[in-house]
């Protein structure tokens, strides 16, 4: 099957005339002149002139159509459908009422071809950064059922779990991470500013520091005569590790793999494929997609190489005549739990049941534990900060401490 066209939305400036002959002029997002000058003569506007603009960074960044813009206008389809509206008028309606311009134009360019006679699931295909496989999957799987309204309303509700899963999995990370750089930050200051004042006053005692005060000024002059090429050293080493994660499949994996290793965050990150995965299959079995390619987009949908290969694995041995939940054991990498509970899904045959429990249990989960390391992080900024700190600010006092014995 030919792989659908992408097309890419540049920002166009215009000037025309109107059905009244006004002069009027403004701004639309499109693949082409030729796409501005359609819509705009749709609209009854006689184009003069067309060009193209280019957009700042902070403008592009406000109008991207994001994720949890889809998940929104995904819910908006389904409740328009479901009262009855039809296909072409809810996204003619969404290109009008949306804030952000760059969905605006996306309902527009979906809603033009739609209403050329293109199936709504190949118009989707046009743009794959905003829908994926999975999502056009389901949609073609509405348009040959006749459930389009039901399809939306069900993927509505997977994009809202999976944006609420991601908001509390970039939670869990956040707060470690703050964790280290207000550390570093904190230590780097005082190391430039603060102990180099401290070294001046003791240079006038002429006398020998503490083996611990002394460690501390030898650390404070090498930040001092090394720090640019410290931070220098460390932009290059993120620069390449991001360049190689976006280009290297292997980097990719390799992070993955240790990303599940890490303390506490490990066991969150374990818990939310599990959810993805569960949550995945689910919303592809009640939409009657087959299972061998519903295991597919949850292989996908797990987020992490460990989880996509163990899928992978399952969906092979599904194919040579294995139940899923005997597949899903050889892995051993899913829990007893999640095991029993698709083997009584298998012979109950409520698969789709089955997996939204196993869903639910691990979204809950995932939000009870990054609670957890919420309420855990607090502490542990203060315990860490309170050593860096308090270990510098014990180090420049103990001359001081020992007045008598140190200055002579």
């Amino acid at each position: 099957m030919a792989t659908a066209k992408s097309y890419k939305v540049y920002p166009y400036q215009w000037e025309g005339v109107n059905r009244r002959g006004q002069k009027v002029s403004g701004y639309l997002q499109a693949v082409s002149i030729q796409a501005v000058k359609r819509e705009l003569q749709r609209q009854g506007v006689s184009a003069t002139r067309v060009r193209r603009r280019s957009e700042g960074l902070f403008s592009r960044y406000k109008n991207a159509v994001k994720p949890a813009d889809i998940a929104l206008i995904t819910r908006q389809i389904a409740t328009m459908l479901g009262a009855g509206v039809p296909l072409v008028q809810t996204l003619q309606i969404l290109s009008r009422s949306y804030e952000k311009s760059g969905v605006r134009e996306l309902c527009g360019l979906i809603a033009s071809d739609v209403e050329g006679g293109t199936p709504l699931s190949e118009a989707l295909k046009k743009f794959p950064r905003h829908f994926d496989t999975l999502y056009c999957d389901l949609v073609h799987s509405g348009e040959q059922t006749g459930a389009l309204e039901h399809i939306f309303d069900q993927i509505a509700l997977y994009r809202e779990k999976a944006e609420a899963l991601k908001s509390k999995i970039r939670k869990a990370l956040f707060y470690p991470a703050m964790v280290i750089l207000v550390a570093i930050v904190v230590t780097a200051i005082l190391l430039l500013f603060v102990i180099p004042q401290f070294e001046e006053i003791f240079a006038g005692f002429g006398a020998t520091l503490p083996a611990f005060t002394q460690l501390v000024i030898n650390l404070s002059r090498w930040m001092q005569q090394h720090w640019l090429y410290l931070l220098g050293g460390t932009v290059a080493g993120v620069f390449l590790y991001v360049r190689a994660w976006r280009h290297s499949q292997r980097v990719r994996n390799a992070t993955d793999r240790l990303i599940l290793r890490i303390p506490v965050v490990g066991r969150i990150l374990h818990k939310a494929a599990l959810a993805r995965f569960a949550r995945t299959l689910a919303t592809t079995f009640s939409a009657g997609i087959p299972l061998v390619e519903g295991l597919v987009s949850a292989a996908g949908a797990a987020g992490n190489v460990v989880y996509r290969n163990a899928v992978m694995q399952m969906r092979s041995e599904v194919m040579a005549g294995m139940q899923m939940n005997l597949a899903m054991r050889s892995t051993r990498l899913f829990p007893d739990m999640v095991v029993q509970m698709v083997m009584i899904g298998e012979e109950s045959g409520a698969i789709d049941n089955m997996m939204n429990k196993v869903a639910g249990i691990y979204e809950r989960e995932v939000d009870d534990a990054v609670d957890g390391l919420a309420s855990l992080i607090e502490p542990v900024i203060m315990v860490v900060l309170g050593i860096l700190v308090g270990g510098l600010v014990i180090a420049m006092y103990l001359p001081i401490f020992n007045l008598g014995s140190v200055i002579r």
